[in-house]
């Protein structure tokens, strides 16, 4: 199942995600989104658990807790929309 993560610190590491989600089970990636201009953290990311129990246990204990003095969301990921091949001419 994948999450999604938001309000994270702006010092969160891919390493530190995987680090905090790998307590509730085995973790298949973890990934902070960072801004392409500035290469800083946009402050959210994505954690994919190997099964839907782990990642709703996790889910349940991370929602809402303070990481590095912010509380981060968890939630599972909605799948992303396709893009829209509308030019303007």
């Amino acid at each position: 199942m994948n999450m999604y993560v938001s309000n994270l610190s702006f010092h969160t590491s891919d390493e530190d995600l995987k680090t905090l989600f790998s307590q509730f089970g085995a973790v298949s990636s973890a990934k902070v989104i960072m801004d392409r201009e500035t290469g800083r953290s946009r402050g959210f990311g994505f954690v994919e658990m190997g099964t839907d129990a782990e990642a709703k246990e996790a889910i349940k204990n991370l929602n809402n807790k303070e990481v590095e003095g912010r509380a981060m969301s968890v939630s599972v990921a909605r799948e992303k929309a396709p893009r829209s091949d509308n030019k303007r001419w």
